[in-house]
């Protein structure tokens, strides 16, 4: 109100200006009319004056408003300060929605979800790009589309009309590269939040869990079946003591076989829960290939042409016990499923990159190619009575490329039927030197039990 005072008191002071000017004029007779005239005059020029000020102020206003107002005294300088302060602070609170909008649709962009927005009729307002990828849309493109009319999964669209969204629904992606949960959450004035999530790989390990513990449950139970008929078998028989010791040995082969399923089934979960190796700690091959040759002649009873790398004057950096579980595995498969008189080789060499491999080869039935991807899961057979006859538990070659991946390297297998097959550890340059260690040194890392010549691998 510090415009109003000065304002009155300019009106004033022109009235009486113009009052003295009309008088001056007239002063013949000295009228009221001269005064008149003169006072109205004043108010003239204070009303054009006005009339101009108000005139910037309009035109500011219909502008674009960036400079700033009028700077005019009196009311319509006020009236302009009033004005521009008022857009200012709705300009700065627009701005400060509009970061805090882009902050939000940042952290929901960076979400492990797919986020989407639905209007009351089911129009898609927005959605981050994962739930753009996970539906088959353009996030810009298909904006203000009917989300039923992209997305036509059966399981979808009765879930979403059915208007029911305690449980979430799955479904197939629209591209049919895995599957969907999809849940909605409505808000505000009937609109929806869809959140979508890729399951594919949760379903595909709660699979694999539940086929690890059907398989274990079946591999655990034949053996326990056929031990609880030896023991009826001598509970109400009368038995000869040829027929008993019979009897009996069976019954140590059912028992060891169990024994053997829980002992890789144990070092799985070693391998599995505990860190890896330390690279730091050098192991030397030489004692770990002669106690797998050790071993592989005793299984093998002079049927098979063994053949050994002598003199491996090398190291790998690593736990020893968990390389000889590896290494005896492969070659015990070899000397279980390579018949008798073939030949089985295990070798080592250093390849040009530095890297390390130990190979070992055969000369037995060989395997079909169809079969070599799925080798290393547990408690696949390629023939499986084939692999129970031999002692197999179909666990060996998940441990092998478990030690090895915990080592930096990997498994190769190469194998064609009737040729005999070949299964690679390669191991990286920065986990191989060459050199011998003391014994003090390569016998200092302990990880997973070593195998014993009943272990097996392929199963």
């Amino acid at each position: 109100m510090i415009w109003l005072l000065p304002r009155f008191l300019a009106v004033v002071l022109a009235m009486l200006a113009g009052g003295v000017m009309g008088l001056w004029i007239d002063r013949a007779d000295a009228s009221v009319v001269g005064l008149l005239l003169g006072g109205a005059f004043a108010i003239s020029v204070v009303v054009v004056r006005d009339t101009l000020h108000g005139y910037r102020l309009i035109a500011w206003l219909r502008g674009s408003q960036e400079g700033p107002a009028p700077r005019d005294a009196g009311l319509w300088g006020e009236l302009g300060y009033r004005i521009e302060r008022s857009l200012r602070l709705r300009e700065h609170a627009a701005a400060t929605e509009r970061t805090r909008l882009t902050q939000f649709l940042s952290a929901i962009e960076a979400s492990p979800n797919g986020v989407m927005l639905l209007d009351a009729g089911d129009q898609i307002e927005w959605c981050n790009s994962l739930a753009a990828d996970h539906f088959g849309l353009d996030p810009q493109r298909d904006r203000r589309q009917r989300i039923t009319n992209l997305v036509r999964a059966p399981a979808f669209v009765a879930y979403l009309q059915a208007g029911r969204f305690d449980e979430p629904v799955q479904m197939p992606e629209p591209r049919g590269k895995g599957l969907l949960s999809v849940l909605v959450r409505e808000y505000g004035d009937d609109q929806k939040l869809v959140l979508s999530q890729d399951i594919t790989e949760r379903e595909r390990s709660d699979g694999m869990r539940r086929d690890f513990v059907a398989n274990v449950s079946h591999e655990i139970r034949t053996p326990l079946t056929v031990l609880a008929g030896f023991i009826e078998t001598l509970r109400s028989l009368p038995l000869t003591e040829v027929e008993r010791k019979r009897v009996l040995q069976l019954m140590t082969q059912q028992a060891d076989r169990m024994g053997s399923l829980v002992s890789d089934l144990l070092t799985l979960a070693q391998l599995e829960g505990s860190p890896r190796p330390n690279a730091d700690r050098w192991v030397a091959l030489k004692p770990v290939l002669a106690q797998v040759e050790i071993d592989a002649r005793v299984l093998s009873a002079g049927r098979h042409t063994l053949v050994f790398a002598a003199d491996v004057e090398a190291q790998i950096a690593g736990a020893q016990n968990e390389l000889q579980s590896a290494v005896t595995n492969l070659v015990n498969n070899a000397v279980r499923y390579t018949p008798e008189g073939g030949r089985i080789e295990l070798t080592w060499r250093v390849q040009g990159d530095g890297s390390g491999e130990i190979a070992v080869s055969d000369t037995g039935p060989g395997i079909a190619r169809e079969h070599l991807p799925r080798l290393t899961e547990r408690f696949y057979r390629v023939d499986g009575s084939r692999s129970r006859d031999t002692g197999g538990t179909g666990l060996g070659l998940s441990i092998v490329k478990h030690v090895v991946q915990r080592h930096g390297g990997e498994l190769d297998i190469q194998s064609e039927v009737g040729k005999g097959s070949v299964f690679r550890l390669v191991f990286p340059a920065a986990r191989v030197r060459a050199g011998t260690l003391d014994s003090a040194v390569s016998s200092a890392t302990v990880a997973v039990p070593a195998p014993t010549p009943a272990e097996n691998a392929l199963g």
